[in-house]
């Protein structure tokens, strides 16, 4: 039952809003000065205030300003029979949820108290968020407390320590390169170097070279000898994402890299041994290629040692205030902007829409929202700006 503070040092309006809010079914405590104001508020966990401007000894303002200052995020109504638009001014200047004046109009203040309560759930939600941030951010980086991150979390736990090849697979966007380097940075190897090779993006004729390097005029453009990947993450871990995408000639000398922990630059002759800790990522289904001819089976065996399946952003929809709390925070810091917030509506929006794109896309759709919206975002902002994504 949500807990309302009166500070007000008229008896009678003490007396009346405590009777009026005790029936509406609020638990109300009431004082009258400032001091006792201050002190209880301090004392106990208060879900709204009531506090009168014009008081001996502290007035409101004082009131208002003390507890702000001490960090309390209590919404705080300001009430007087002396109101004016400075007035206030002054009082929404210094924190005050809202401004009424006496006499008191019994429906302004039942929809304020509402709204109030409101923001302070929001405001302890958000505070849960950020906690559940800090705790997961800490020793991973992946952001979210649903069951099947916490699995992905338990098996990097077990996994990291070993040399052991891992096969990472989802759909894009979904984090598959942050599981990767999680792995490395909770391995023996995380002082080491994290060398990520995007296996779709290298043109086919090119990938040997970044692969294996190439010696100084093994083609036309090689006007100098060049390390490979292999080479380059001998000590470290070496992220092979999009394997699925890798050409035939490449697949088998992957292969070969991988059995003997030798690779041959383009152009030259001598082996050199390599010892990388290979973790490989994929979107695509390597079983049904393998089928159809288009991905080694022995070359899928040997990086998949261990399987850890990144589900998509719709099979974790539970984790979506935390990202997109998180996200919003980071995105107006880097963009030198104030501190946007969602609504508790804005939240559940987000957790309606179907996330093709995953993370990715949230992160998107969050920054597009900081910039096009106000400061707190509303489920109709989201209705609106995700169905121009």
């Amino acid at each position: 039952m949500p807990k309302i503070l009166i500070i007000d040092d008229e008896r009678s309006i003490r007396r009346t809003l405590k009777e009026i809010l005790e029936f509406e079914n609020y638990t109300v405590e009431a004082v009258e000065d400032g001091i006792a104001g201050v002190n209880e508020a301090k004392a106990n966990n208060y879900d709204v205030i009531f506090c009168d401007i014009k008081m001996p000894q502290m007035d409101g303002i004082e009131v208002l300003t003390k507890l702000k200052n001490d960090g309390l995020e209590t919404p705080i109504i300001m009430i007087s029979g002396h109101g004016n638009i400075e007035t206030a001014v002054d009082s929404i200047k210094n924190g005050a949820y809202d401004f009424i004046e006496k006499p008191l109009d019994l429906n302004r203040i039942l929809v304020t108290i509402k709204n109030a309560l409101e923001k302070t759930d929001l405001v302890e939600e958000t505070k849960v968020l950020k906690k559940q941030i800090r705790k997961h951010s800490k020793n991973y980086n992946i952001i979210g407390n649903s069951e099947p991150l916490e699995k992905i979390r338990e098996m990097i736990e077990k996994v990291a320590p070993s040399d052991a090849r891992v096969l990472i697979t989802g759909p894009n966007g979904a984090g598959k390169e942050l599981v990767a380097r999680q792995l490395h940075e909770n391995s023996a190897r995380a002082k080491e170097s994290f060398i990520e090779v995007n296996c779709a993006a290298i043109p086919s004729e090119l990938i040997e070279s970044e692969l294996f390097g190439h010696e100084k005029g093994a083609f036309t453009s090689a006007i100098k000898q060049k390390k490979g990947k292999f080479e380059l993450a001998t000590s470290g871990t070496l992220f092979l994402d999009e394997i699925g995408d890798m050409s035939a000639s490449a697949q088998a000398k992957v292969l070969r890299a991988l059995q003997e922990g030798r690779i041959t630059r383009v152009g030259g002759e001598k082996d050199i041994k390599v010892n990388p800790r290979v973790v490989a990522a994929t979107n695509k289904d390597l079983r049904k290629m393998i089928e159809n001819g288009q991905f080694r089976e022995d070359l899928f065996h040997r990086l998949s040692v261990i399987i850890i399946d990144v589900p998509s952003l719709n099979d974790r929809k539970d984790d979506i205030p935390i990202l997109a709390n998180y996200f919003i925070e980071k995105l107006c810091q880097e963009h030198g902007m104030a501190l946007k917030t969602f609504s508790s509506d804005a939240l559940k929006a987000l957790q309606e829409v179907n996330w093709t794109g995953n993370i990715r896309e949230l992160r998107n759709i969050v920054e597009r929202l900081i910039i096009l919206c106000g400061s707190e975002i509303t489920s109709t902002d989201v209705k609106t700006f995700v169905s121009g994504k």
